[in-house]
């Protein structure tokens, strides 16, 4: 058993939350856009809330923790959706929201502790210096840096800049290890990759240094198209057009943004399929006579929009809060995160729009992938039952379709479904008891674990709880 009592007397001074309500709430995330999760998770939590407000706290609280031997888990603001930022042994929620001060503000650069929020930090370095940073969830208005780091792997941006995880897209992470000195480690060039989209398992990131952009005042605008595939097209013809600056390029499938979009609604006819678009300014003239070259019509421009108030802008239908939206309208939708392998990813995209008509709504997000234009997708799922939804990831695996796995909590089965070794090798040095955000590295749980056997990996401490 733990002793949380012993260990709250050790971190005399620091600020504490043990209410169960605020536990509890600081234990969750966005879990709950599955419907596998929900079940597996919901009742996940932890037993204390710890909010350091800067890198020797955060030191002296993961020491106290190794010598009462008390899992951490880290957490930014908790918008992840995979469960990882709850704690799946209870011990200690390592909040990190506090530390957000935006320390230093350079020539492409730009240093920030891990709780800054990433809206916070470009009103900080446009004002500085015309600056933004490179990419962003279309969470950006509440989620930290850290966490983005830490469970991302990219968003608004990606059309330009490619994946969070690709060299270069983050400069540097300061961590610290979970032992019982806990050592301060700098992590450059390759070694960035150690931690990132880890969950926090080896390392607790203290400070991220980011590159920057050129920012611009970016215009929001909708295309509708009668057509799904014709959208489809349309974005990709959109992203190969290097000349025409977009930040955001976004096919959702008929009926989704009629039937989710509801501040946006009137825009639309509810069989149109719509682009969502971030486009530079000083490319919207040749945007415009792009789209008269193609099958679209531009529904919504915001810089000719007389009335904004109540809408959301354009990135908060995109990504994940397309997810959000429709979850909000129907809670029995929930969706998936795939890839459709390039050069012919209009192709594969087709295939499952194909198959599954209106039961997976197709959402795509063009990105950059290895300087090539490709396609990420992630489509509604009209959900009936567990078995459904793996028969429906199935089939797209089948047929070449990359997926990963938004309804498991662990690193490897929400990814490529294989072991990191540089990450597990990364946490036998810096956690060596295994004590940080403990359940979500199958490499360090089970290291003979199959990943073929078609079962899904249940965390030992989630077996007992269950």
């Amino acid at each position: 058993m733990m002793d949380i009592a012993a260990l709250k007397r050790d971190l005399d001074g620091l600020k504490i939350d043990d209410h169960p309500a605020i536990v509890q709430q600081k234990s969750r995330d966005f879990y709950w856009y599955s419907p596998v999760l929900k079940q597996q998770l919901d009742h996940v939590t932890g037993d204390l809330i710890v909010t350091p407000k800067n890198e020797d706290e955060v030191i002296r609280v993961l020491a106290a923790c190794h010598r009462h031997g008390v899992p951490v888990t880290p957490r930014g603001s908790g918008t992840g959706n995979y469960g990882q930022a709850m704690p799946l042994s209870g011990g200690v929620v390592l909040n990190l929201a506090e530390m957000n001060t935006v320390k230093t503000i350079a020539p492409g650069r730009v240093v920030t502790g891990p709780g800054a929020v990433l809206a916070d930090i470009d009103k900080a370095t446009r004002a500085h210096s015309g600056q933004e940073l490179r990419m962003s969830p279309s969470t950006y208005n509440t989620a930290s840096i850290g966490g983005f780091v830490a469970g991302g792997s990219g968003g608004v941006g990606s059309i330009r800049w490619g994946g969070l995880r690709d060299l270069g897209n983050v400069i540097r992470l300061r961590t610290v290890t979970m032992e019982a000195e806990p050592r301060v480690m700098e992590l450059t060039g390759e070694d960035v990759l150690k931690v990132m989209h880890a969950y926090g398992t080896n390392g607790i990131i203290t400070e991220v240094e980011m590159p920057l952009t050129a920012s611009y005042d970016w215009i929001d605008v909708i295309i509708g198209f009668d057509d799904f595939m014709d959208a489809a097209s349309f974005g990709n013809d959109l992203a190969i057009q290097d000349g025409i600056l977009a930040k955001l390029i976004t096919p959702i499938a008929a009926p989704v943004p009629y039937d989710y979009f509801k501040r946006h609604q009137k825009f639309f006819r509810r069989e149109q399929s719509i682009v969502v678009c971030m486009i530079a300014p000083h490319a919207m003239d040749a945007f415009v006579a792009f789209v008269r070259s193609s099958k679209g019509e531009i529904v919504f421009r915001a810089d000719q929009e007389a009335d904004l108030k109540g809408l959301p802008p354009a990135y908060e239908l995109t990504w994940n809060h397309t997810t959000l939206r429709a979850i909000r309208v129907d809670p029995t939708i929930t969706y998936l995160q795939a890839r459709y392998p390039s050069p012919d990813h209009l192709a594969h995209v087709k295939a499952m729009v194909d198959r599954f008509g209106d039961e997976v709504p197709a959402h795509l997000e063009f990105i950059r992938f290895d300087g090539a234009i490709g396609a990420a997708g992630l489509p509604l799922v009209r959900f009936t039952t567990a078995e459904r939804l793996d028969e429906i990831i199935r089939i797209h695996e089948d047929n070449g379709c990359w997926i990963f796995n938004p309804h498991r909590y662990t690193l490897e089965e929400g990814g490529m479904k294989r072991t990191d070794d540089v990450q597990l090798a990364f946490k036998r040095e810096t956690d060596p008891q295994g004590l940080l955000n403990p359940g979500k590295m199958i490499a360090w749980e089970n290291p003979d674990y199959d990943y073929r056997s078609g079962k899904s990996f249940l965390f030992k401490g989630l077996q007992k709880a269950g």
